[in-house]
């Protein structure tokens, strides 16, 4: 009964169909808010019971003699799954009360819940063309969460990102091919497939296919050349639904970067080579540039987009360091960025919920109306920022060790320069919101307090003592961030 591990997959997304086929729920809100969160939560509960699973696979069918779709479930998948399930349900409460104030409801959470199963098959992938299959489904099925306002601003949006994707998981597929004709294996291994010998009979063409792929798959993290999508679609995109492309689907560019380095090519093959450095370069490059556009950005959430730009690369940066400390504290990042950005998008959207307010000047005050939101936002922001005690400092450190032991001449020194640099143009572009919140520059009327849903204000809640805990008792995530990039090297 190896197709239960299909059951977290298919699930969310027979959810979101009986959704769009459902008489019933096309009108009553109640009982469809009722009925997303049961899928949600039974959804949260079987990733965590599928852990147990480890080390099962499935294969669903062969497309060609060499080439199954295959799922299985590894340390990556756990990681994953885990962290998709829980930012999903968190931002899907949120989106109960948001989505009256954006309209098209049903709609919204019908893809919002195929989203989950196709984010959950990419993360189950066992090979690279099932990787390749999910990943592309993801982008068709996350692109109508930014195209949801149906303006031509938000098609010009939707058009942007689905240029981008497609672009980048193209240029991925091209290194498929090759790799399908020429490689040992096409299914992930921890440590790479490649022999000593298989590796050297075409090194370049390898090397050149790792570049590609690697780059290719890299967009969807936001890194440069192909970061331009995240501020164009972030500010068109429903709050909630720009939560989670910020927290998740960012990420399935981190995994897919993991899946072909690691487990295809292996470190052995990479480091040393221009295509590590290259990766570091990039990644270096996309974390101050990203600060930088964050800093200078008026619009609240264009300014959250930037900043991921520039975060998701410091996931980038330890991964390309290929050492166990900066594996360490991208393996840890993943994880804290997840849960602090969907926390600063989540503050944005109860903002415009109850303000209307978008730009940053205008929130002179917001503190003092809703207190709640502010402090979360601002236990969030400095867990970004990389303030101790809190959960960015721990994923930062660890990152600043491993490019300094990389070995890259000029990058092991230029890289925790940048690291600080970003870590002070952070605080400049989101502390002034919470100083100018509590301390208005001009107070002249009382400001009114608002009082916030609490399905809204829950999961900020959530992420905002999450963001100290995780800070406070990092033990076990470190542990099991030391045995991930253990055995991937």
């Amino acid at each position: 009964m190896r197709e239960i591990i299909l059951i977290p997959i298919l699930f969310p997304i027979l959810g979101g169909l009986g959704l769009s086929l459902s008489k019933v729920m096309e009108n009553n809100r109640a009982i469809r808010q009722i009925y997303v969160m049961a899928v949600l939560t039974i959804e949260l509960a079987l990733i965590f019971l599928f852990m147990q699973q480890k080390g099962s696979g499935c294969q669903v069918f062969q497309l060609v003699d060499r080439i199954p779709v295959f799922f299985q479930i590894d340390e990556i998948s756990m990681l994953f799954s885990g962290l998709i399930a829980v930012i999903w349900w968190l931002s899907g409460l949120f989106a109960l009360e948001y989505m009256k104030h954006e309209g098209h409801e049903r709609s919204y959470f019908v893809f919002y819940l195929i989203a989950e199963g196709v984010l959950t098959g990419v993360s189950y992938a066992g090979n690279l063309v099932t990787l390749y299959l999910c990943f592309e489904c993801m982008t068709l099925l996350t692109m109508p969460l930014v195209l949801h306002a149906r303006t031509k601003q938000a098609v010009r949006a939707a058009r942007k990102y689905m240029f981008y994707s497609i672009f980048g998981a193209s240029t991925s597929l091209g290194g498929i091919f090759i790799l399908a004709m020429y490689a040992p294996s096409i299914v992930f291994r921890a440590g790479g497939v490649f022999t000593t010998e298989t590796f050297g009979q075409h090194p370049k063409l390898y090397l050149w296919v790792a570049g590609l792929m690697i780059v290719g798959f890299c967009g969807k993290a936001g890194m440069f050349p192909l970061h331009g999508w995240l501020p164009t679609a972030h500010p068109q995109a429903p709050a909630p639904a720009s939560a989670v492309m910020s927290g998740i689907i960012t990420k399935m560019g981190v995994l897919t970067s993991i899946r072909v380095a690691f487990y295809i090519f292996g470190a052995d093959f990479l480091r040393g080579t221009w295509v590590q450095a290259l990766w570091m370069i990039l990644a270096v490059l996309t974390i101050f540039m990203g600060s930088m556009m964050a800093y200078k950005e008026p619009s609240m959430k264009r300014r959250f987009a930037y900043s991921t730009v520039s975060q998701v690369s410091y996931i980038l940066l330890g991964l390309s360091s290929m050492t166990i400390e900066g594996m360490t504290g991208g393996i840890l990042h993943i994880v804290f960025h997840a849960v602090s950005k969907t926390a600063l998008f989540l503050m944005s959207g109860s903002v415009i919920y109850y303000t209307g307010k978008k730009k940053v000047r205008e929130l002179d005050g917001i503190g003092k109306q809703m207190s709640a939101v502010i402090i979360c936002y601002t236990i969030a922001s400095a867990a970004l920022v990389g303030i101790p005690p809190l959960s960015g400092f721990v994923s930062k450190e660890f990152l600043a060790h491993g490019a300094m032991e990389a070995g890259i001449p000029v990058l092991g020194a230029i890289a925790p320069v940048v690291l600080l640099a970003s870590a002070i143009l952070t605080a400049g572009y989101l502390f002034p919101i919470t100083i100018h919140g509590y301390f208005p520059e001009k107070e002249e009327d009382p400001f009114e307090k608002i009082r916030i849903d609490r399905k809204m204000l829950l999961p900020l809640v959530i992420l905002g003592v999450s963001a100290v805990i995780l800070g406070i008792c990092p033990g076990k995530l470190i542990v099991f961030a030391e045995q991930i990039s253990e055995m991937l090297l």
